[in-house]
């Protein structure tokens, strides 16, 4: 098996609600993840209390097409 050559150092933290934080590597300041749209209507998610932020999912699917 070939050595290691790099493993992600990543830091999450839930701030509340579907809100989140990621420190990344690359990254100078952490990333926020949450919900927005039709996303936010499939979990039953009230905008009037969080601002939209781009989904996991979105970064997942950059990340694929990029």
């Amino acid at each position: 098996m070939a050595d290691v050559l790099y493993t992600s150092q990543v830091t999450i933290r839930r701030l509340g609600g579907p809100l989140r934080s990621a420190t990344l590597p690359g990254e100078p300041e952490p990333v926020l993840f949450g919900v927005h749209g039709a996303i936010a209507k499939h979990y039953h998610v009230a905008m009037e209390d969080t601002a939209p932020h781009a989904t996991t999912l979105d970064y997942v699917v950059a990340a694929a097409g990029g």
